[in-house]
């Protein structure tokens, strides 16, 4: 399965990542995407930085090496409430937003506790995306989980560095568990490459095999392509990016 767009990357402001956003887009060219999103750490994660670098992203071109950049973050679950870690003055201000559980924020609880959470999260209607869901310390009720991202049109994150096995051990299987399941259900897809290094970027091939063996249709994919990606956002609320414009026709 063709994959145009990368919506999880990281720079070295995050805190433990190492390329700059730039080296970022000199990477997502070479590897033949046509967008990603710059989805740097909320600062409640150690590290992370302040709520300015996320308001200031306007001045960031909408393009770079000729690829399309998407203005993001990556949230912290805080809680069983489902709070997240953006101010709401962010609201308006992003294209994109994930939202993950991190040990560093959200110390692991039952999966009682983080179904909860995550039903909340949705429900709360500020993320479009649930990441790297597979980490076996967070384990919830995949049906109840997807069923209420299907009803909310919240997009299910394939995330293609816990596919190398080197990350969040033990997620692999689950993985492979939750995409069945959001197939099943019609969940809508995305997939990232959770680059912390430039090299990274664009690097989805775990992800595609395992959309590939899954058998899932590249309809429920937003990823497959720029044109489809946009049109989740627009579902989500969001408004059109004018820069963009030749990818709504």
């Amino acid at each position: 399965m063709k994959l145009e767009v990368d919506t999880h990357t990281h720079t070295y402001a995050s805190g433990h990542a190492y390329s700059t956003l730039i080296e970022n887009a000199k990477l997502a060219k070479q590897n033949n995407l046509a967008m990603f999103c710059m989805t740097d750490h909320a600062e409640t994660m150690p590290g992370a930085p302040h709520y300015w670098f996320f308001a200031n992203q306007r001045v960031v071109p909408r393009f770079l090496e000729g690829v399309a950049i998407i203005r993001g973050i990556e949230s912290n679950i805080m809680n069983v409430e489902g709070e997240v870690d953006i101010h709401p003055t962010l609201d308006e201000k992003l294209d994109w937003v994930i939202a993950s559980f991190h040990e560093a924020v959200f110390r692991p609880s039952s999966k009682e506790d983080h179904t909860q959470a995550l039903l909340n999260v949705i429900k709360g209607g500020r993320v479009d995306a649930l990441g790297h869901l597979g980490n076996p310390n967070y384990d919830f009720d995949f049906e109840a989980v997807i069923a209420c991202a299907v009803e909310h049109n919240v997009a299910i994150e394939i995330n293609n560095s816990t596919l190398k096995g080197h990350s969040r051990v033990g997620s692999v299987d689950r993985c492979y568990q939750i995409a069945e399941v959001a197939k099943r259900l019609g969940a809508w897809i995305t997939t990232g490459s959770d680059a912390h290094f430039c090299q990274d970027v664009g690097v989805l091939t775990k992800a595609e095999q395992l959309l590939n063996n899954v058998g899932v249709d590249s309809k429920q994919v937003i990823t497959h392509s720029a044109q489809q990606f946009l049109n989740f956002l627009a579902l989500r609320g969001r408004e059109p990016i004018e820069e963009f414009a030749d990818w709504y026709k």
